[in-house]
């Protein structure tokens, strides 16, 4: 087979991969770490979120939405009246770049053409003769809860969870990424973990 023929039918295969993934429910791995002093979900369980001057934007009422729905499935209502516990929120998005390993001096050098490959986590490409398919950078994808008692402000519960992958769908991750935040809530296990949940495909 000539070089002409090989890559179309490469970059062929590349489509029918990403369609495909497209079509089915993708799962989200995140990064989760917590630390808590509740024993039990309080009484009553009460919160009211409190926002930061940066989150005071209509565009961030989607993701507070998102965070409303993973704090109801924890056990917690919100009662912005009276509230037993005080919730801040926290969520950070950036990409990072990944290191190609078959390429130490970078993807113009050295060698006029080279041919070679590299895989990371959530992705792989190919360096064909043109240089094409530089590894693709991991979208970071992190959210943060921070639960205080209301009656004296201290902090009971801290949680977080942070997602990398080359797919990235927002707002959408954020919700995942709350929901493994809290999983375990009140009593969740100690020390760092990885918490895998779906991501359903959005509505055609």
């Amino acid at each position: 087979m000539t070089q002409r023929r090989w890559i179309p039918l490469l970059l062929l295969g590349l489509a029918t991969a990403l369609l495909a993934g497209c079509s089915t429910t993708r799962v989200v791995e995140g990064q989760v770490q917590s630390f808590s002093t509740l024993a039990a979900v309080p009484t009553p369980a009460t919160y009211r979120i409190e926002r930061l001057p940066s989150q005071q934007a209509p565009s961030f009422d989607a993701i507070a939405t998102l965070a409303e729905q993973s704090l109801a499935r924890a056990g917690l209502q919100r009662d912005d009246a009276a509230p037993r516990l005080l919730v801040q929120l926290g969520v950070q998005a950036d990409a990072v770049p990944r290191y190609d390993p078959f390429r130490p001096y970078g993807p113009y050098g050295p060698g006029p053409w080279g041919m070679g490959g590299w895989y990371g986590r959530g992705g792989w490409g190919v360096h064909g003769l043109w240089r094409f398919g530089e590894p693709t950078p991991l979208h970071r994808r992190a959210v943060s809860i921070v639960i205080r008692d209301a009656a004296n402000q201290a902090v009971v519960y801290e949680t977080s969870a942070v997602h990398e992958d080359v797919w990235v769908s927002d707002p959408a991750v954020y919700g995942v990424l709350f929901d493994a935040a809290l999983s375990g809530f009140p009593k969740p296990p100690q020390g760092p973990r990885q918490v895998r949940l779906p991501l359903a495909p959005p509505a055609p």
